[in-house]
């Protein structure tokens, strides 16, 4: 069995001239690339294409010296892969396509789904990127944001659950929120939907 050699240390070696550690990297993860790309477009050209975009992006940004996702090399690689595809989605179906009959009908657009599947990839990646996010809060700021928001859960509720008075659960949330801020702009995040 072949030693694997840790993301960061083959994207040293590539930043530092060695072509073989991006063929390394491309194979070590090629499969779940590829994988995820042809989950979300259903074509092996199209995957094909992406998949070679995406690396193409990866090539520019590491030779520019751009690159800063200490050990994340894996989740960065698949959210720019994620955005090739949205934006494959935004190329490919700004229009509507209907059954060829002559007759308009609102139906033919209602229950058209290629139509909503770049709404869901944007709504997945907001999903994943906040719960990141979330993740980087102190745990009482973490635990109250999450039964409030994923789980639907009152105030009152959190503090029974929490054994904290309404006002504690209360200035978590705030101070939750605040935090999350200031996590979105430290990051430079945009958020736009």
């Amino acid at each position: 069995m072949a030693l694997q050699i840790d993301d960061a240390v083959l994207v040293k070696q590539y930043i530092n001239g060695d072509e073989r550690a991006l063929a390394s990297l491309i194979d070590k993860h090629n499969k779940r690339i590829n994988g995820f790309i042809y989950s979300k477009v259903g074509d092996r050209e199209v995957t094909e294409d992406i998949f070679q975009d995406t690396f193409m992006k990866v090539i520019r940004t590491l030779k520019r010296g751009a690159y800063n996702e200490e050990g994340k090399f894996l989740p960065w690689v698949m959210r720019i892969a994620h955005n090739l595809i949205i934006d494959h989605f935004r190329k490919t179906n700004r229009m509507p396509k209907f059954d060829g009959s002559d007759t308009f009908s609102i139906f033919s657009i209602i229950g058209d789904e290629r139509l909503n599947i770049e709404k869901q990839l944007i709504k997945e990646q907001i999903d994943t990127d906040l719960s990141l996010l979330i993740k980087e809060l102190p745990k009482d700021q973490q635990e109250v944001l999450e039964m409030r928001i994923y789980k639907d859960m009152s105030f009152k509720e959190i503090s029974d659950n929490t054994g904290v008075s309404i006002n504690t659960a209360l200035g978590r949330m705030r101070y939750a929120l605040i935090n999350l801020r200031k996590i979105i702009e430290e990051y430079n995040i945009v958020l736009t939907i």
